[in-house]
């Protein structure tokens, strides 16, 4: 006969009892539902005894990643993110060669101001 551990056969090393959750003992629930812009529902579950104004107005939706509120008709926004600018399209707004030169010159004079080589009204 092979004597090993005090598990008796057939049961799992460090089992317990069951938990509270396991028996229905566990802490009332309220299910609160939040909607993104693709109109993903995702449900979350807090404490009955929670004050309404703890419960966050917007999540991080699991599905989208997007932002999701409690409102279904009016759920937050996509975020628009700007396009990616090619050098053509900076070189179109690039300024003309007369307001640049404008420009520079207006430069160069706060410049000459800051360094007290000029008077301010020169």
């Amino acid at each position: 006969m092979a004597s090993g551990g005090s598990a008796i056969r057939g049961s799992r090393v460090g089992a317990g009892p069951m938990g509270e959750q396991d028996h229905g003992h566990h802490a009332e629930r309220v299910a609160v539902s939040y909607w993104d812009a693709l109109g993903n529902e995702t449900v979350r579950y807090f404490a009955a005894n929670l004050p309404p104004e703890e419960i966050p107005a917007t999540i991080d939706s699991p599905t989208s990643g997007l932002p999701a509120g409690r409102d279904k008709a009016n759920p937050p926004s996509v975020q628009k993110n700007e396009p990616y600018k090619t050098h053509l399209a900076y070189v179109k707004e690039r300024r003309t060669d007369e307001e640049a030169a404008v420009l520079l010159e207006d430069a160069l004079r706060q410049l000459r101001i800051r360094r007290g080589k000029i008077s301010a009204d020169s």
